[in-house]
């Protein structure tokens, strides 16, 4: 199974630690805002909160679609809908290794 297929299902079914799983030990985020890199262990409480809230229904990620997906790289896109009412378009694109996602930068455009 591609890791598009294990991300989507991961986020469909709230499963953070099969979310989790997909990320390579040395995983760094890049925040789109400020180009700060998150580290694994960092990223982990963020998106803990995310999952309990998609749990909650206080947020939704809908319309995904993968661009791209080979050996070395993965392109997403999808639409994001936020406890704060907020709505994005998201593209991330995750840079692979081993089969595992080593670096994850997205951008946003806010959708009103």
């Amino acid at each position: 199974m591609s890791i598009y297929n294990k991300i989507v299902t991961a986020i469909d079914d709230c499963n953070l630690d099969d979310y989790l799983d997909l990320l390579h030990d040395d995983y760094v985020f890049v925040r789109h805002q400020s180009n700060q890199e998150i580290s694994k262990s960092e990223w982990t409480p963020i998106v803990t909160g995310m999952f309990n809230a998609m749990k909650e229904g206080k947020l939704n990620f809908r319309n995904n679609r993968c661009l791209y997906e080979n050996d070395d790289i993965l392109v997403i896109h999808n639409i994001g809908n936020f406890p704060d009412n907020t709505k994005e378009a998201i593209m991330a694109v995750h840079t692979k290794l081993n089969d595992k996602i080593m670096k994850t930068e997205s951008g946003v455009t806010r959708l009103d």
